[in-house]
């Protein structure tokens, strides 16, 4: 009589929490991005479509990569100002 071992779960990765600051038609963007999804039935979160644009940056070389980064409008850094 064999006693049927499940195998151990996939480790997880480690997540990290981060904040930044991005133009608004940039945001507009990842909603544009979302709602296009919607044609194929699948739904995806912002963070998705982040990393998913990590993952498509990273096959770039350094040159196309510095290139697109030379099309974005620079944004200051830290947190917008408080409104209200």
């Amino acid at each position: 009589m064999s006693h049927d071992r499940k195998p151990p779960p996939p480790e997880r990765a480690k997540l990290v929490r981060d904040g930044f600051t991005m133009p608004e038609a940039d945001y507009a963007l990842l909603k544009e991005l979302k709602h296009r999804l919607h044609d194929v039935k699948r739904e995806a979160r912002k963070s998705e479509l982040l990393r998913a644009g990590l993952r498509a940056l990273a096959e770039l070389d350094a040159e196309a990569l510095a290139a697109a980064l030379d099309r974005l409008t620079p944004v200051k850094t830290g947190r917008p100002p408080k409104s209200g």
